[in-house]
């Protein structure tokens, strides 16, 4: 999914949730609540590169503004870390879209969430 496609899907579904994924206020990336039923998710794409030849994703991350990983305004720059390795997801209910990766850390394996606010997506190159 090319950022364009992702702003596209952001735009399309709710910017507010609804009752069905409304516990999920992640704004920034956030853990993912155990108590959410990620059953009520559906996936619709990825951002990672499926090109069997496409080199290892990087791990350099896109703040330009000085935000941080953690930061609720923090680009989202798809071909940048840690967005080149999520699956794009919706809401069933009102189409909400969020981005999901695993993030495998030294002692822990945390699925991380964040909601795709359209006028975050770039594209820097």
């Amino acid at each position: 999914m090319t950022a364009q496609t992702l702003k596209e899907v952001a735009s399309a579904g709710s910017t507010t949730g609804c009752a069905t994924c409304q516990a999920l206020h992640c704004p920034g990336w956030e853990a993912m609540p155990l108590s959410f039923d990620s059953a009520n998710l559906s996936p619709i794409g990825t951002l990672r590169q499926t090109d069997a030849q496409a080199a290892e994703p990087t791990l350099d991350e896109y703040h330009p503004a000085r935000s941080n990983y953690w930061s609720e305004d923090a680009p989202i720059a798809v071909n940048h870390h840690p967005y080149n390795r999520c699956d794009v997801w919706a809401c069933q209910s009102c189409a909400r879209a969020f981005l999901r990766y695993t993030e495998y850390g030294g002692y822990y394996v945390e699925s991380r969430i964040r909601t795709v606010a359209a006028e975050l997506v770039v594209d820097p190159g």
